[in-house]
């Protein structure tokens, strides 16, 4: 048997090492910085591009996409190779992999903060980003399946299904949910509308989780953990049931996050179906990763490698057993809109992602440069600090979360709420974000511990760039099944068939849910009394995507008598038919704002906006001082209206035309609306002589951003009349 010499490629697997501890760092940093926002609104103060609705898709981008993706690619880079007794196979696709995704990081960093955004959550870069994440990922999979093609060992190893799984979903998930009319360089709009885009971004946003952060994964805990171990994996009967059962099930669960909302409740209801029995397939997987280590557990003791991979396939099985009881709809009732949600996906990023990544880099780093780790007692104090972290983050906003939802539900024996006022739950809940923050920077400290480990590791070791390997070369077999040849070994040695199966396995559940919702018009009523927006008011929406209102405020009134009392008459789905995005959001930090049309003054909104605290003593929402010294930028609402035509929203040639000076007629009723506060009035005319007097050019009040978003919030839940809204009105 001919046995041939090769190199693998530590040079790819290293680099993406160096960006994920680079990112992690970053990505944690700003999550820390979001946590202290909690409890100092006003620390970046004026700052537009720290502002807090800007920072939070940034911190996620940064944590999913930079720390965990760079980590997937180290971990796939690594194992694959070894796996498949082959060098990638191609040097440039894997260079192009690297220098590409590090370029889109570098990009959301930049874009983000500047508030260009699609405001759909772990979607938010804008469509040329989109374009250059496909191609990135396209290359990633070519250089797998070129891989595949010349590998040297028949059989493909578990971890690898898992990785084929992973790029095939992704890139369907992706393309689908990034579709988008651009309006110009960095704006576009979604081509789906409320109803059909809160339902595809779900469909995403949950198997984002399902086959960004857990898939690959999954793959890359049946390799290290047997290799850490040095034990086989304890069944492979319960890997194909885990492999095939959960991939199957979780393209079916995204509507769990739409429960009690204006989506179409056969759709709710298969996501409750399907979320709970992903419990099975779920702890499967977390079961076959543990009793891995039958027989290792004095080792587990000793090895921080292994201490911190048991806690993340731990922090797996919390998680995973949390989210299907999160999809049933008694529980969800209550936890969603809260901190529970929070926590909960804290226990995933932080256990499972986090310390998955940080045994890797323990495991991987003095084997890539052939020396031992620097310090052991370093690690296992990463271990416990982290783990402390854990626990101080996830149980406060446990406690946040079970408190808002109680009180935002209690009623006095006279049918009021008991705490009408929304900001009496904010306050309550001040105590768990102090806790919530000393939680995330004990984890950061651990993580910058991790960094400091690895790096003075690296520095004492020898750089070997290209690994000698030797492996018989792999010989031809005739394509049928051998002679007691199970049918799933012999899958395993056809990876296109393995692919192809994988990909019917995950388009079914989508197909089913996604394309009646979108084909079939009657899923999705319409309401006549519902109009689009006015130039102004979609000019305004755009700013409140901007500035990442979204991340805060809801735009989706569940049909509960708590939320009803409280906000006015609950969400229809005809509502919502020209919002492209939808914007229903998925926290309450702040009050719901699909009725806020009319509730308050034009001056009401102009203030809380320059000053929250004026307006709603005790407030924890930021300033936006930005807005009212901006000039709006409105030379683009032609384009935009263009658009919304192209997406059917039935603007008239007539209503493009006329569209600035429809904004002029329009802000200068709002500013006329101004002028009834004294101190605005005193202000306005005061700033208007000292710019004369200084030469300066001075912008109308009514071409300032304020304006606009005044226009906007002016406008929600206007179109379809409420009963009793004066009394809905007065009780908040």
């Amino acid at each position: 048997m001919e046995v041939q010499q090769f190199y693998y490629d530590n040079k790819i697997v290293k680099k993406f090492l160096y960006a994920t501890m680079l990112w992690g760092a970053v990505g944690m940093l700003v999550g820390l910085i979001l946590a202290f926002l909690f409890l100092f609104p006003n620390l970046t103060e004026g700052i537009s591009w720290l502002s807090f609705g800007r920072l939070r898709p940034l911190h996620t981008n940064a944590v999913i996409f930079a720390f965990v993706g760079n980590a997937i690619f180290a971990g796939v880079y690594y194992s694959l190779q070894r796996l498949l007794k082959a060098r990638m196979y191609s040097d440039f696709l894997s260079n192009f992999n690297f220098w590409g995704w590090q370029l889109i990081i570098v990009s959301a960093a930049i874009t983000l903060p500047l508030g260009y955004t699609t405001s759909k959550e772990y979607a938010e870069l804008e469509w040329p980003i989109d374009i250059a994440i496909a191609l990135v990922w396209v290359a990633f999979g070519v250089n797998m399946i070129g891989t595949l093609l010349k590998r040297r060992q028949r059989h493909l190893y578990v971890a690898i299904w898992f990785y084929l799984a992973t790029f095939v979903t992704v890139a369907v998930l992706h393309i689908f949910n990034s579709l988008e009319l651009p309006v110009s360089g960095l704006k576009s709009y979604s081509v789906y509308a409320g109803v059909q885009d809160a339902l595809v971004q779900w469909w995403y946003g949950h198997n984002a989780v399902a086959f960004f952060l857990t898939t690959p994964f999954l793959g890359l805990m049946y390799y290290f953990v047997p290799k850490a171990a040095d034990r086989p994996v304890y069944s492979y009967r319960l890997s194909i049931v885990h492999f095939w059962s959960l991939i199957f099930i979780y393209i079916w669960a995204g509507p769990h996050h739409l429960l009690y909302s204006a989506l179409p409740g056969w759709a709710q209801s298969l996501g409750v179906v399907f979320s709970i029995m992903l419990i099975a397939p779920s702890w499967g997987g977390m079961i076959n990763g543990l009793l891995t280590l039958r027989g290792a557990w004095d080792k587990v003791r000793v090895d921080p490698v292994l201490k911190f991979m048991v806690v993340a396939i731990t922090g797996y099985g919390m998680a995973t057993f949390e989210g299907p009881m999160l999809s049933l709809k008694n529980i969800n009732a209550i936890g969603h809109f809260t901190d529970w949600i929070i926590a909960h996906v804290h226990v995933g990023a932080l256990a499972w992602n986090g310390f998955l990544t940080f045994g890797m880099m323990y495991y991987l780093v003095p084997r890539m440069f052939k020396t031992k780790l620097h310090s052991v007692p370093l690690a296992n104090f990463h271990f416990w600090i982290g783990t402390l972290g854990i626990v101080m983050y996830a149980l406060p906003m446990y406690v946040s979360g079970f408190t808002q939802a109680s009180m935002w539900k209690q009623f006095n024996p006279d049918g009021t709420l008991v705490y009408g006022n929304f900001l009496e739950t904010v306050t309550q809940i001040i105590p768990m974000y102090w806790m919530r923050a000393i939680g995330g920077s004990l984890y950061l400290i651990g993580a910058l511990v991790g960094i400091y480990n690895a790096i003075q590791t690296i520095r004492k070791g020898t750089d070997v760039e290209d690994e000698l390997a030797e492996a018989p070369a792999l010989t031809r077999v005739r394509k049928g099944r051998i002679a007691g040849e199970g049918y799933h070994s012999w899958l395993e040695r056809r990876p296109v068939k393995l692919t192809i199966f994988a990909t019917i396995a995950i388009l079914i559940g989508g197909i089913v849910q996604i394309v009646p919702t979108i084909m079939v018009k009657s899923n999705i009523p319409t309401i006549s009394s519902v109009k689009p927006y006015t130039p102004l008011e979609l000019e305004g929406r755009d700013l409140y995507i901007r500035e990442g209102c979204v991340s805060c405020h809801s735009q989706m009134i569940r049909p509960f008598r708590s939320e009803t009392e409280r906000y006015g008459e609950y969400s229809k789905a005809g509502e919502y038919v020209y919002d492209h995005p939808f914007l229903w959001g998925s926290k309450r930090t702040g009050p719901d704002l699909l009725r806020v049309g009319g509730k308050y003054s034009d001056n009401w909104h102009l203030n809380h906006m320059y000053d929250p605290q004026s307006t709603s003593a005790g407030s924890i929402m930021p300033s936006y001082p930005w807005l009212i010294r901006n000039k709006h930028d409105r030379s683009n609402i032609e384009g935009k209206m263009k658009a919304m035509v192209s997406l059917g929203v039935p603007y008239t040639d007539e209503d493009i035309a006329e569209a600035k000076e429809s904004m002029d007629i329009q802000a200068t009723s709002i500013e006329k609306n101004l002028y009834n506060d004294p101190d605005f009035a005193k202000t306005y005319e005061e700033d208007k002589r000292n710019a004369a007097t200084r030469g300066e050019e001075f912008v109308e009040m009514k071409d300032r951003e304020i304006v606009a978003i005044i226009a906007y919030l002016q406008r929600l839940g206007t179109d379809i009349k409420i009963k009793n809204v004066e009394e809905v009105t007065a009780k908040n």
